[in-house]
């Protein structure tokens, strides 16, 4: 039997700003930006390892990771939703092939790891964005860094 539009339980804030962010990743996927961009508030505020980051500088950092790493895959680990924040632990698979801070392509396969944390407003538009990375294993298989590093 399937339950009426009535009968459905309503989803809550927590739940819609999950799906969001989850949104978010599935855009990054498709390596469909602008995916993302319709999900930001207009004075959206970015960090990055706790540094302010305009958000055009944004925008060009993330149009050139997909430049220099063109098959990129998020795969979401997990997803937490408290009040009006979504916490994203995420591990990211890509090819090298296209220049990475001045290295030409070297087609090798890469890893690196993520948190996002973003906070919503009421109407479910992201109104600030923060992330954490940790590219150690990426600049290790680039050769950037020595591969006993820990």
């Amino acid at each position: 039997m399937t339950a009426t539009l009535a009968e459905q339980p309503a989803v809550t804030v927590q739940e819609r700003n999950k799906q969001i962010a989850l949104d978010c990743a599935a855009a990054w996927n498709r390596w469909d930006l602008d995916g993302i961009f319709t999900h930001w508030s207009p004075d959206i505020k970015h960090f990055s390892e706790d540094r302010p980051v305009d958000s055009e500088i944004m925008k060009a950092a993330m149009r050139g990771g997909l430049a220099a790493f063109p098959d990129l895959h998020l795969d979401v680990r997990s997803a937490v939703s408290e009040g009006d924040r979504v916490i994203l632990r995420i591990t990211v698979t890509a090819t090298h092939r296209g220049d990475f801070f001045g290295k030409a392509a070297t087609g090798k396969k890469v890893t690196w790891f993520m948190l996002e944390e973003l906070r919503f407003d009421d109407a479910g538009k992201i109104i600030e964005h923060y992330d954490v990375f940790n590219y150690l294993p990426m600049l290790k298989e680039l050769g950037f860094v020595a591969a006993d590093v820990m």
